[in-house]
């Protein structure tokens, strides 16, 4: 799975601004999970929110994550997910001191580097989707940060650039292990 990149880190850091200046040149691009998700459940009457239920959020990010890979093993070249199934995975371990991460780290592999956004107080801003603040995203991002590497994945922080700046340092650095032209 050299060819499925995560791109992660904190929230409100830039990813999915990110992850659409690559859609836009051409990449495949997997949506972050728990967006469509608190989007879905705020839609209806649901309460598998981070805020309402947080174990029914991260089960539902799982299930989602898992239905994300089978349909991206169809999609050509490259493709960049936003989150995904091992950032629900390292929360629902540490929500419930149970070994999921591991359980899934194991089975599904992706590109070994994985590219962090790192907090950004400056752009970092909180919505409908995103009701927690800068601190409860540092204590993920550090989560984050301690559990790829415990997986085996370099870890690459994302400077903090322009859009098109950050794009073309990950392209050039995925283009330097060997995985773009």
């Amino acid at each position: 799975m050299d060819r499925f990149i995560i791109i992660s880190g904190c929230s409100g850091g830039g990813k999915s601004t990110l992850l659409e200046e690559l859609s836009r040149r051409g990449f495949s691009v997997i949506e972050e999970p728990g967006r469509r998700i608190v989007a879905s459940e705020l839609a209806g009457d649901g309460t598998a929110l981070p805020w309402v239920d947080a174990e029914a959020f991260l089960l539902r990010a799982i299930a989602l994550s898992l239905e994300d890979l089978e349909r991206a093993r169809a999609l050509p070249g490259l493709v960049f997910f936003d989150r995904g199934l091992l950032d629900a995975a390292s929360g629902l371990g540490e929500m419930t001191g149970e070994p999921v991460l591991r359980r899934y780290g194991d089975e599904w592999r992706f590109n070994p580097t994985v590219f962090l956004t790192p907090p950004w107080p400056e752009i970092y801003r909180q919505d409908a989707e995103r009701q927690h603040g800068l601190e409860a995203a540092i204590v993920e991002y550090e989560r984050l940060l301690r559990d790829y590497p415990a997986l085996g994945y370099e870890v690459v922080e994302l400077p903090k650039i322009s859009v098109a700046e950050r794009a073309d340092f990950v392209l050039d650095r995925l283009r330097r292990s060997g995985l773009t032209s």
